[in-house]
Parts: structure tokens; sequence; C-alpha cells
């Protein structure tokens, strides 16, 4: 027993050694980490603004896609309303102003959704939703009426499940069908 005791009282100091080590790493680790991150943030707050407001703008080159999505080879457009973008946001531009500047140029297509002001926006931020509730609206009411429709009338009133009439035809077709 005395030679595990001295062992184990040998060994305590090492594993603390150790301890120690692995928790300067992980704070090194950490903080290591934690620089990154805020690196990484600080330096694309202007690449994010560019992907935001590329992504709230459309390629005037009648593909209706994003501005940042064109993929035509040799887009006549793309490249230029890209470096107005980016040109715009070097200048210090506001999003509005820049959303603006686009709207002034292109006109009101260039942008990806409809503004919210006026009559006209709003119905078409509203009618694909009301078309929507309605489409679902018809779907029910087609089930409902298909649902309640009355069972079709038979000549001479007669109902194939109503009596055994059919019993006879019945038995000949399983007699004639078993191997």
């Amino acid at each position: 027993m005395e030679i595990s005791n001295q062992e184990s009282t040998v060994g305590a100091p090492r594993l603390a050694v150790f301890a120690r080590r692995g928790k300067q790493r992980r704070k090194l680790l950490h903080v290591g980490l934690l620089c990154a991150a805020i690196f990484s943030l600080l330096g694309a707050s202007d690449s994010a603004r560019f992907n935001r407001l590329g992504h709230q703008l459309m390629c005037i080159c009648s593909c209706g896609q994003i501005l940042l999505e064109c993929n035509h080879v040799g887009c006549p457009s793309s490249d230029g309303m890209r470096n107005e973008l980016m040109a715009s946001l070097d200048r210090g531009d506001s999003d509005s102003l820049v959303e603006q500047g686009f709207v002034q140029k292109y006109g009101p297509t260039v942008l990806a959704a409809p503004p919210t002001e006026g009559a006209v926006n709003k119905a078409a931020w509203i009618t694909p939703f009301v078309a929507l509730i309605a489409g679902f609206a018809f779907v029910i009411w087609v089930v409902r009426s298909w649902k309640n429709r009355p069972e079709p009338a038979i000549a001479g009133g007669l109902r194939p499940s109503a009596g055994g009439e059919l019993d006879p035809f019945r038995d000949q077709a399983r007699k004639e069908t078993e191997l």
C-alpha cells in the first residue's frame, strides 16, 4: 500500500501542472476566438451592407433576378449597377439614399420588394395574401360540395347493395373464378 500512496503523491503535482496548462490553453483559445470574431465583425460591415442592399435591388437586364445573383454571362447591367452600389457605399450614403438614387435612375422596378407607402403599393403587398386565402376557401367549398353531393339514382330505383337480386350472379362469378 505504501507504494501506491507514494505514486499518488508523486503524480499529484504533475497532474496539477497539466491541469493548469490546460486551463491556460483554454483561456488563450477563448481570447483568440473572441478577437477573431470582433475583427471579422468590424471588417465585414461594408460587405454586409453591400450584400443587404444588393439583395434589395433587381438587375435591369430583364432577367428578373436579384442584382447580386444575376448570372448572365456578359450581363450589360449588373456590373455597372454593382459598381454604382459600391461607389455610393464608399461615399457613405445611407441605405435609403442609395435606394432612392437607384429608383431615380432606373425606376421603381429596380426594387425587389414594393415600398409600403401609397395605396397601390399596399395593394401589391396585400393582394397575394388575399388570393391565397380566397384559393383555400374555394378548395374547401369544392371539397364540401363533393362530399355533400347526393348519390346518383339508378334506373328502376334499385341500388346495387339494396337487395339479394344480385346474389346469384355474385355466386356464379365466385364459382367461375375459383381455381
